[in-house]
């Protein structure tokens, strides 16, 4: 079976969107990669002759188990050199994303085990995402969005989403990290901003309703 750098990209991403909506529609993949329909259609048949996904027309994709597990190993390549890059380099969270896109297809085996016991075999990236474990398993934990917050509820961040540097680099300047304690204190109607009080001793902080969406967390108590 030949897994390209393209092959590797695709099962990811499919993997990723499936977890909101299965099947995955190649509307939904076009808009993912920003290529055209014909160049979507293309690659999703080389998948399918690869026994990496199922494909129905008109429906979409799902990833097979061979598939899944293409996809797992690379969100454990990505998830660890994240982690390594920050731990050990001294990166910040909001430079290694777009580095680990690069170095997790060319990862060895060897090196991943490695750099894995370096890190301590981790179960979480500096993002707060889940790194599948060797057998392909993934830590098991319940959370939901900071949008579902109640006025007057606590919660702490367990994760926030890594794929935009100037994002992250403003949440982190608000504080709105992975393992900070937040309260929301005020929600504007109609999708409106969120007023929270974040960290400990608490600093009041407004955050945009579609950022707040970028954000994971598990109820306090």
């Amino acid at each position: 079976m030949r897994i390209t750098t393209g092959v590797q990209d695709y099962v990811k991403a499919i993997y990723e969107l499936q977890q909101v909506e299965a099947p995955v529609s190649n509307g939904r993949l076009a808009t993912h990669f920003g290529f055209s329909a014909p160049a979507i259609t293309e690659m999703v048949k080389k998948l399918e002759s690869l026994q990496l996904v199922d494909y129905q027309a008109r429906e979409g994709v799902t990833l097979t188990p061979i598939g899944e597990k293409v996809a797992l190993e690379m969100i454990r390549h990505h998830r660890l050199l994240e982690l390594y890059l920050v731990e050990a380099l001294g990166m910040s969270w909001d430079e290694v994303h777009a580095e680990a896109e690069v170095l997790e297809h060319v990862l060895s085996e060897a090196l991943e085990e490695r750099i894995s016991a370096y890190l301590g075999d981790p179960k979480f990236d500096p993002h707060g995402a889940p790194i599948p474990a060797r057998d392909g398993t993934l830590p098991q934990r319940t959370s939901r969005l900071l949008t579902t917050l109640e006025v007057g509820q606590s919660a702490t961040i367990v994760e926030v989403d890594d794929r935009d540097s100037e994002r992250l680099r403003y949440l982190a300047d608000l504080g709105l990290l992975p393992s900070t304690p937040v309260h929301l204190v005020e929600r504007a109607p109609f999708d409106g901003p969120l007023t929270l009080d974040v960290g400990d001793p608490p600093q009041r902080q407004v955050i945009d309703h579609r950022l707040a969406r970028l954000i994971h967390i598990s109820l306090a108590g």
